[in-house]
Protein backbone atom coordinates (compact mmCIF):
# COMPACT_ATOMS: atom_id res chain seq x y z
CA UNK A 1 0.00 0.00 0.00
CA UNK A 2 1.77 3.32 -1.31
CA UNK A 3 -0.99 5.55 0.25
CA UNK A 4 -2.74 6.36 3.18
CA UNK A 5 -6.29 4.77 2.52
CA UNK A 6 -8.80 6.12 5.47
CA UNK A 7 -12.30 7.70 4.62
CA UNK A 8 -11.58 11.18 3.02
CA UNK A 9 -14.16 12.95 5.12
CA UNK A 10 -12.53 12.05 8.72
CA UNK A 11 -10.74 14.52 10.24
CA UNK A 12 -7.18 15.47 9.07
CA UNK A 13 -5.56 14.80 12.70
CA UNK A 14 -7.81 11.23 12.40
CA UNK A 15 -6.47 10.22 8.99
CA UNK A 16 -3.56 8.36 10.29
CA UNK A 17 -4.90 7.17 13.34
CA UNK A 18 -4.75 3.32 11.77
CA UNK A 19 -0.92 3.47 11.03
CA UNK A 20 1.32 2.16 13.73
CA UNK A 21 4.24 4.53 13.32
CA UNK A 22 6.33 2.57 15.84
CA UNK A 23 5.89 -0.59 13.95
CA UNK A 24 9.26 -2.39 12.95
CA UNK A 25 8.43 -3.25 9.91
CA UNK A 26 7.12 0.04 8.64
CA UNK A 27 8.65 1.02 5.16
CA UNK A 28 11.27 3.09 5.38
CA UNK A 29 10.57 5.16 2.25
CA UNK A 30 7.63 4.31 0.33
CA UNK A 31 8.61 4.50 -3.73
CA UNK A 32 6.45 7.19 -5.66
CA UNK A 33 7.22 9.95 -3.76
CA UNK A 34 6.88 13.52 -5.39
CA UNK A 35 9.71 15.28 -6.14
CA UNK A 36 10.28 18.48 -4.48
CA UNK A 37 9.84 21.48 -7.09
CA UNK A 38 9.52 24.91 -6.92
CA UNK A 39 6.56 27.00 -7.68
CA UNK A 40 7.51 30.88 -7.37
CA UNK A 41 3.85 31.84 -9.05
CA UNK A 42 1.73 29.70 -6.71
CA UNK A 43 3.93 30.76 -3.45
CA UNK A 44 3.30 34.38 -3.93
CA UNK A 45 -0.39 33.96 -4.87
CA UNK A 46 -1.05 32.17 -1.68
CA UNK A 47 1.26 34.42 0.14
CA UNK A 48 -0.77 37.61 -0.62
CA UNK A 49 -3.76 36.39 0.48
CA UNK A 50 -2.45 34.92 3.62
CA UNK A 51 -1.32 38.98 4.37
CA UNK A 52 -4.96 39.68 3.38
CA UNK A 53 -5.84 37.40 6.77
CA UNK A 54 -2.95 35.91 8.90
CA UNK A 55 -4.93 33.82 10.60
CA UNK A 56 -5.87 31.71 7.38
CA UNK A 57 -3.49 29.39 7.68
CA UNK A 58 -5.03 27.25 4.63
CA UNK A 59 -2.82 29.70 2.70
CA UNK A 60 0.57 28.09 4.56
CA UNK A 61 0.56 24.37 3.11
CA UNK A 62 0.16 25.68 -0.54
CA UNK A 63 3.27 27.90 0.18
CA UNK A 64 5.31 25.02 1.82
CA UNK A 65 4.39 23.02 -1.56
CA UNK A 66 5.29 25.25 -3.88
CA UNK A 67 8.65 26.42 -1.74
CA UNK A 68 9.85 22.94 -0.30
CA UNK A 69 13.13 21.88 1.41
CA UNK A 70 14.41 19.76 -1.34
CA UNK A 71 16.91 18.11 0.55
CA UNK A 72 14.06 16.77 3.32
CA UNK A 73 13.96 13.29 1.62
CA UNK A 74 17.97 12.86 2.31
CA UNK A 75 18.07 14.60 6.13
CA UNK A 76 14.81 12.43 6.80
CA UNK A 77 16.44 8.74 5.46
CA UNK A 78 19.85 9.69 7.38
CA UNK A 79 18.15 10.03 10.53
CA UNK A 80 16.41 7.25 10.28
CA UNK A 81 18.75 4.99 9.34
CA UNK A 82 20.18 5.66 12.63
CA UNK A 83 19.67 3.64 16.06
CA UNK A 84 18.80 7.22 17.91
CA UNK A 85 15.89 7.43 15.32
CA UNK A 86 14.62 3.95 15.39
CA UNK A 87 14.84 4.33 19.28
CA UNK A 88 12.69 7.56 19.01
CA UNK A 89 10.05 6.46 16.65
CA UNK A 90 9.19 3.22 18.92
CA UNK A 91 9.54 5.86 21.92
CA UNK A 92 7.23 8.66 20.53
CA UNK A 93 5.16 7.32 17.63
CA UNK A 94 3.31 10.36 17.47
CA UNK A 95 3.87 13.74 18.86
CA UNK A 96 0.74 14.90 18.53
CA UNK A 97 -1.35 12.52 20.78
CA UNK A 98 1.77 13.27 23.10
CA UNK A 99 1.21 16.46 23.09
CA UNK A 100 -2.18 17.32 23.63
CA UNK A 101 -2.18 14.45 26.61
CA UNK A 102 -2.34 17.47 29.07
CA UNK A 103 -3.35 15.42 31.91
CA UNK A 104 0.00 13.55 31.93
CA UNK A 105 1.71 16.28 31.53
CA UNK A 106 0.61 18.28 34.43
CA UNK A 107 1.89 15.52 36.24
CA UNK A 108 5.19 16.63 35.48
CA UNK A 109 7.14 19.36 37.88
CA UNK A 110 5.83 23.11 38.14
CA UNK A 111 8.72 24.95 35.84
CA UNK A 112 9.14 22.20 33.52
CA UNK A 113 8.99 22.39 29.77
CA UNK A 114 5.30 20.51 29.61
CA UNK A 115 4.01 22.68 32.41
CA UNK A 116 5.13 25.94 30.12
CA UNK A 117 3.75 24.23 26.76
CA UNK A 118 0.10 23.15 28.51
CA UNK A 119 0.02 26.96 30.15
CA UNK A 120 1.03 28.16 27.11
CA UNK A 121 -1.44 26.17 24.59
CA UNK A 122 -4.60 26.42 27.05
CA UNK A 123 -3.92 29.98 27.28
CA UNK A 124 -3.97 30.34 23.35
CA UNK A 125 -6.90 28.20 22.55
CA UNK A 126 -4.70 25.65 20.57
CA UNK A 127 -3.67 22.00 20.37
CA UNK A 128 -1.61 19.82 18.45
CA UNK A 129 -4.35 18.17 16.85
CA UNK A 130 -6.16 21.23 15.80
CA UNK A 131 -2.80 22.35 14.07
CA UNK A 132 -3.18 19.26 12.04
CA UNK A 133 -6.95 19.74 11.03
CA UNK A 134 -5.90 23.07 9.95
CA UNK A 135 -3.13 22.88 7.95
CA UNK A 136 -3.87 19.62 6.64
CA UNK A 137 -7.71 20.60 5.59
CA UNK A 138 -7.67 20.55 1.73
CA UNK A 139 -4.49 17.79 1.95
CA UNK A 140 -5.31 15.20 -1.03
CA UNK A 141 -5.82 11.94 0.62
CA UNK A 142 -3.07 10.58 -1.81
CA UNK A 143 -0.55 12.95 0.13
CA UNK A 144 -0.11 10.80 3.21
CA UNK A 145 2.34 7.90 2.99
CA UNK A 146 2.43 4.95 5.36
CA UNK A 147 5.97 5.14 6.28
CA UNK A 148 9.18 6.41 8.49
CA UNK A 149 9.54 9.58 6.35
CA UNK A 150 5.83 10.45 7.60
CA UNK A 151 6.78 9.73 10.74
CA UNK A 152 9.25 12.45 9.99
CA UNK A 153 7.32 14.72 8.60
CA UNK A 154 4.74 14.87 11.33
CA UNK A 155 7.25 15.44 13.70
CA UNK A 156 8.39 18.54 11.45
CA UNK A 157 5.09 20.06 11.89
CA UNK A 158 4.27 19.18 15.70
CA UNK A 159 6.71 20.84 17.18
CA UNK A 160 6.21 24.21 15.60
CA UNK A 161 4.42 25.40 19.05
CA UNK A 162 7.21 23.90 21.44
CA UNK A 163 9.65 25.98 18.95
CA UNK A 164 7.43 29.39 20.07
CA UNK A 165 7.74 27.98 23.86
CA UNK A 166 11.27 27.22 23.76
CA UNK A 167 13.04 30.45 21.25
CA UNK A 168 10.81 32.97 23.59
CA UNK A 169 9.04 34.36 20.61
CA UNK A 170 4.90 34.76 21.18
CA UNK A 171 2.27 34.33 18.52
CA UNK A 172 2.50 38.07 17.60
CA UNK A 173 2.86 38.89 14.38
CA UNK A 174 6.39 39.76 14.50
CA UNK A 175 7.10 36.41 16.59
CA UNK A 176 5.73 34.32 13.96
CA UNK A 177 7.70 35.58 11.43
CA UNK A 178 10.62 34.85 14.31
CA UNK A 179 9.70 31.59 14.64
CA UNK A 180 9.85 30.94 10.51
CA UNK A 181 13.52 32.36 10.62
CA UNK A 182 14.02 30.21 13.49
CA UNK A 183 12.51 27.16 11.61
CA UNK A 184 14.85 27.57 8.42
CA UNK A 185 17.30 26.88 10.03
CA UNK A 186 16.00 23.93 11.94
CA UNK A 187 14.31 22.78 8.57
CA UNK A 188 16.03 24.64 5.76
CA UNK A 189 12.81 25.14 3.33
CA UNK A 190 12.98 28.41 1.33
CA UNK A 191 8.68 28.66 2.70
CA UNK A 192 10.36 29.20 6.16
CA UNK A 193 12.69 32.53 4.71
CA UNK A 194 9.84 33.82 2.30
CA UNK A 195 7.61 33.74 5.07
CA UNK A 196 9.58 35.09 7.71
CA UNK A 197 11.04 38.06 5.69
CA UNK A 198 8.23 38.79 3.40
CA UNK A 199 6.14 39.25 6.90
CA UNK A 200 8.83 41.22 8.36
CA UNK A 201 8.26 43.80 5.22
CA UNK A 202 4.57 43.87 5.95
CA UNK A 203 5.28 44.79 9.63
CA UNK A 204 7.65 47.32 8.88
CA UNK A 205 5.40 49.01 6.33
CA UNK A 206 3.13 49.60 9.54
CA UNK A 207 3.38 53.16 10.02
CA UNK A 208 4.58 53.04 13.80
CA UNK A 209 7.13 53.87 15.85
CA UNK A 210 10.84 52.00 14.12
CA UNK A 211 11.73 48.55 15.33
CA UNK A 212 14.04 46.55 14.70
CA UNK A 213 12.22 44.30 12.85
CA UNK A 214 14.38 42.63 10.44
CA UNK A 215 17.47 42.21 13.23
CA UNK A 216 14.85 40.38 14.93
CA UNK A 217 14.02 38.17 12.39
CA UNK A 218 17.31 37.37 11.47
CA UNK A 219 18.77 37.00 15.28
CA UNK A 220 16.03 34.33 15.25
CA UNK A 221 17.51 32.68 11.90
CA UNK A 222 20.59 32.34 14.08
CA UNK A 223 19.32 31.00 17.02
CA UNK A 224 17.39 28.54 15.15
CA UNK A 225 20.94 27.21 13.75
CA UNK A 226 22.74 27.05 17.25
CA UNK A 227 20.03 24.73 18.11
CA UNK A 228 20.00 21.23 17.53
CA UNK A 229 17.54 19.82 15.05
CA UNK A 230 14.46 19.97 17.64
CA UNK A 231 12.65 17.15 15.26
CA UNK A 232 15.62 14.70 16.05
CA UNK A 233 14.96 15.05 19.85
CA UNK A 234 13.60 12.83 22.18
CA UNK A 235 10.57 15.10 22.87
CA UNK A 236 9.24 13.02 25.93
CA UNK A 237 13.06 13.33 27.49
CA UNK A 238 13.03 17.20 27.38
CA UNK A 239 9.31 17.42 28.81
CA UNK A 240 9.84 16.92 32.72
CA UNK A 241 12.90 19.56 32.68
CA UNK A 242 12.79 22.72 34.04
CA UNK A 243 12.37 24.89 30.70
CA UNK A 244 15.75 27.07 31.49
CA UNK A 245 17.85 23.94 31.47
CA UNK A 246 16.25 23.10 27.91
CA UNK A 247 17.05 25.91 26.22
CA UNK A 248 20.37 25.92 27.83
CA UNK A 249 21.01 22.13 26.38
CA UNK A 250 19.49 23.17 23.16
CA UNK A 251 21.77 26.39 23.34
CA UNK A 252 18.85 28.63 22.99
CA UNK A 253 19.44 32.16 24.68
CA UNK A 254 16.78 35.17 24.77
CA UNK A 255 15.80 37.10 21.79
CA UNK A 256 17.37 40.15 22.04
CA UNK A 257 16.13 42.22 19.29
CA UNK A 258 12.70 40.91 19.63
CA UNK A 259 12.27 41.85 23.14
CA UNK A 260 13.62 45.18 22.27
CA UNK A 261 11.04 45.98 19.43
CA UNK A 262 8.27 44.83 21.80
CA UNK A 263 9.24 47.61 24.11
CA UNK A 264 9.64 50.05 22.14
CA UNK A 265 5.92 49.72 20.41
CA UNK A 266 4.73 49.27 23.92
CA UNK A 267 6.39 52.17 25.16
CA UNK A 268 4.80 54.11 21.92
CA UNK A 269 1.44 52.88 23.48
CA UNK A 270 0.98 49.96 20.82
CA UNK A 271 0.01 46.50 21.17
CA UNK A 272 2.66 43.94 19.37
CA UNK A 273 -0.36 41.65 19.01
CA UNK A 274 -2.79 44.27 17.39
CA UNK A 275 -0.32 45.78 14.57
CA UNK A 276 -3.20 45.66 12.32
CA UNK A 277 -4.70 48.89 14.51
CA UNK A 278 -2.00 51.15 15.55
CA UNK A 279 -3.87 54.40 15.96
CA UNK A 280 -6.01 52.67 18.14
CA UNK A 281 -2.85 51.60 20.92
CA UNK A 282 -1.78 54.87 21.21
CA UNK A 283 -4.93 56.51 21.69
Amino acid sequence: MNMMTAPLEARPSLRQAHVDFAAPDLPLMLPGRPEMRYDLPKAWRNFRELVKDKEDTSKVTPIFEALPWRGVYDAALSFLKTERAQEIRRKEPSLMKLLDDHETLRKMHKGSLAHVYCDFMEREGLSAHGLVDELDKDRPLNFYWEDQVTWYFNRMRDTHDLMHILSGFGRDALGEQCVLAFTYSQQPSPAHLFLGYAGAVEIAKRKTVKVPVFRAVREAQKMGKACPRLVEMCISDLLPLPIEEVRAKLNIKPPSYYQQAHAMWRAAGIDPYDLMAPAKQAA
